[in-house]
């Protein structure tokens, strides 16, 4: 069993059990944001990075309308998923964000490909409980809700130096990005050598198939987008589907971080 497993008992929380048809045809796109972000507390990042290790699976949406992205996710949700990223393209994102939260309160939900400040805050008033960007963003690793231990910033890295500067100035999870095309599984386990101390998240072409693998060489877990929110589903609305590749995922994702 991997270090990050040893505690699972120290980070179990109740899932929800709200159904998917409580989804999204109904979701109205009036949502009002406070201009305070909302009351977070100093242990948040850390029972999010708990609900990450325990899972090994982070579901990654993108979808054109936010009614899709709603029932896309709750189908996940209801196939295991408990840790979502909605990528910053998916129109009504911030309400999508705020919906789903309202509905599954103790889910690690999230919100991606994460540029600019500005919507980091966003996201952040929304409910966001972690940021990831392809890259390091450093306004947003700087910010007080990141440095304070507040909200969990995941920001992608590459080459050794990149992934050691981000933990130099203070990030707890890198995103080794794009994982595929760096060699996959085999550049994790090169690196992790390198790095044993540093939580990493392989994203980028990863399928379901291979999620046990990339924990096994030392991955705390695998970003999965298209893997679970298949494209053809997705643009056929077929979100039975989705519920099958995402309790698959679920599954896999298990298996991997408690063997």
């Amino acid at each position: 069993m991997r270090t990050a497993t040893a505690t699972l008992s120290l980070c179990q929380w109740p899932s929800t059990s709200s159904s998917s048809s409580s989804s999204s045809a109904s979701l109205r796109m009036h949502v009002r944001f406070s201009n305070k972000p909302p009351h977070l507390s100093a242990s948040t990042v850390d029972k999010t990075l708990c609900q990450i290790n325990n899972s090994g699976v982070i579901a990654c949406l993108r979808a054109n309308s936010a009614e899709v992205a709603m029932e896309a996710a709750n189908a996940a949700i209801a196939g295991g998923i408990s840790v979502l990223e909605i990528v910053m393209s998916t129109p009504g994102v911030f309400e999508v964000l705020q919906q789903l939260v309202k509905e599954h309160p103790t889910m690690a939900l999230g919100v991606g490909t994460v540029l600019r400040i500005e919507d980091a805050k966003s996201a952040i008033n929304a409910g966001a409980k972690f940021l990831m960007s392809p890259a390091t963003i450093k306004d947003i690793l700087v910010m007080d809700y990141v440095q304070n231990g507040e909200i969990l910033y995941i920001p992608g890295t590459m080459t050794p130096t990149e992934i050691l500067s981000a933990c130099d100035a203070g990030a707890k999870m890198v995103k080794i990005y794009p994982v595929s095309v760096l060699g996959g599984f085999q550049y994790i386990s090169a690196v992790k050598k390198a790095f044993p101390h540093v939580s990493m998240v392989a994203s980028q072409g990863i399928t379901i198939d291979s999620t046990g693998e990339y924990i096994f060489r030392g991955a705390s877990a695998v970003v999965l987008s298209d893997a679970i929110f298949d494209k053809e589903a997705i643009a056929q609305h077929n979100f039975n589907k989705i519920h099958k590749l995402a309790h698959s995922a679920t599954l896999l994702g298990n298996k991997a971080v408690n063997r």
